[in-house]
């Protein structure tokens, strides 16, 4: 199995930029898919942004896409997770999830909380 770690959440008013990491260890990174997730109070567990193996294919939510940018570090094991002219509907806890050979992503992290202002 992967573990996987996120970092970068805060506290921050719309109209800020965030980073979120997600540091893997474990199973071998460099050839699986990642993406990241998040969930609102309430709410259930989205969808935000994809990543393919080599970075080469990305893929983003409607309502992340043009602001959120997914990126990855296969020699630092670690995928990003951009976050530009946040929105407080952007506040949620971000998780980021490792897709493993059964097509499911079944590795996840603990979740990072994001919260924005208004």
């Amino acid at each position: 199995q992967v573990q996987l770690v996120e970092s970068g959440g805060g506290l921050v008013q719309a109209g800020a930029s965030l980073r979120l990491s997600c540091a893997a260890s474990g199973r071998t990174f460099s050839r699986y898919p990642m993406g990241w997730f998040r969930q609102a109070p309430g709410k259930e567990r989205e969808f935000v942004a994809a990543i393919s193996w080599s970075g080469t294919s990305l893929s983003y939510a409607d309502s992340v896409r043009g602001r959120f940018t997914i990126s990855r570090d296969n020699a630092k094991k670690t995928v990003y997770l951009q976050m530009n002219s946040l929105k407080p509907e952007d506040t949620a806890v971000y998780y980021c999830a490792q897709r493993g050979d059964s097509g499911n992503y079944d590795s996840w992290g603990q979740g990072t909380q994001v919260t924005v202002s208004s």
